[in-house]
């Protein structure tokens, strides 16, 4: 299969290679179990250089689009209609509190408080008014914009409500759909979200967990009309779902007529060159609900955090929910308004991201 490289696109060549060897694939032309071609025969086709497919296919590996095998090359390990589990990580991982908010993660103080003074002096009287119960307009444009950057989502900024973390914005969920609906976690998971949901007076089904997400038995035996999912680094395990493990979460949620929250904490903190493909970018019918934080990328205090809801959701929510006012201060959504539009917020990502890169030996299969 011929691939064609646009040197002018202003779109990496792996990057490019990347997404035609994965539409390949998602599209059936690399069935399941398939050999790829060499990372020579690959270069040579496309016009590129062997470390141009390295790069691709690692990347592909990494969300387990395709696995390595030793002295013999590389295998499509998706499949979107058999879900036996096929994606083995290289080793296990778990995540403790400290990692999360490890060093390495922190945002500088220099570049956060610089921006906190510049907006203090350029907003003035604007910060004493009150905030629109979805979010600053400035803010929700922010977000929308960052997430079509690093996340290739199409969302308008409607589609985003601001509120004070995630432990609320679950609680906004639970209102929507009401606490008479039964919520499927990953089992095990971060404690405290199932106890803000029972807190909230919903039932909770723990479904367990295999090597690359929840099992797919587990799945079958559900009730549920919700999922909630970590689908990066889910804690405390540091397991994340592979690409056919995404797949299966959509369809479930699809043949069911339900849907899935999206709890992306940590996501943009990938080694990979790219972010992670959300299971809100890759589902067709729009049945997620993406939530993440600030306080990860940021810090722990900033309590900010967004949803994006489906545009299937958008009228329901606002006939139920439009009346409540925005819990973040003003202040904090001017900072992080800022800190999106003027490039800190990437560039700090992406500094991590490079770090841990650094950190992680490349294979050679």
């Amino acid at each position: 299969m011929k691939y064609r490289i646009k040197p002018k696109s202003g779109t990496p060549a792996y990057m490019q290679l990347y997404s035609a060897v994965k539409h390949e694939i998602i599209s059936g032309a690399y069935p399941y179990d398939t050999r790829l071609p060499s990372k020579r025969m690959l270069a040579e086709e496309a016009g590129v250089s062997v470390i141009t497919v390295e790069h691709a296919y690692a990347i592909l590996a990494d969300e387990g689009y395709i696995r390595a095998k030793q002295k013999s090359g590389y295998y499509v390990s998706y499949r979107e209609t058999d879900f036996l589990s096929t994606f083995e990580p290289a080793h296990e991982a778990t995540l403790t509190l400290t990692n999360l908010h490890s060093p390495e993660n922190a945002f500088p103080l220099s570049v956060l408080f610089r921006t906190m003074r510049r907006v203090m002096a350029d907003m003035g009287d604007r910060l004493l008014v009150k905030s629109p119960n979805h979010g600053l307009t400035e803010l929700r444009h922010a977000v929308k914009n960052y997430l079509m950057r690093s996340a290739g989502f199409s969302v308008r900024a409607e589609q985003i409500i601001i509120g004070s973390g995630a432990e609320y914005l679950y609680g906004l969920i639970v209102q929507l759909f009401g606490n008479n609906s039964i919520f499927a976690l990953e089992s095990p998971s971060y404690d405290k979200i199932r106890k803000v949901y029972q807190g909230l007076g919903v039932q909770c089904e723990m479904l367990k967990m295999g090597v690359d997400g929840i099992k797919t038995t587990e799945l079958a035996r559900s009730n549920a009309s919700l999922l909630h999912v970590t689908p990066f680094h889910s804690y405390p395990t540091g397991i994340t779902a592979s690409a056919t493990k995404r797949a299966e979460y959509i369809n479930w949620a699809r043949k069911r007529n339900a849907y899935i929250v999206e709890d992306n904490y940590d996501s943009e903190f990938t080694k990979s060159t790219k972010a992670e493909d959300a299971i809100f970018s890759l589902s067709k019918d729009q049945n997620v609900i993406y939530v993440n934080t600030f306080s990860g990328t940021v810090a722990p205090s900033i309590r900010a955090g967004y949803m994006v809801l489906p545009e299937p959701l958008l009228h329901e929510f606002e006939s139920r929910l439009g009346f409540y006012s925005c819990t973040v201060p003003v202040f904090e959504q001017y900072v992080l308004a800022s800190l999106i539009e003027s490039g800190d917020f990437e560039r700090h990502i992406n500094r991590v991201r490079r770090s841990r890169r650094r950190k992680t030996k490349p294979s050679n299969p």
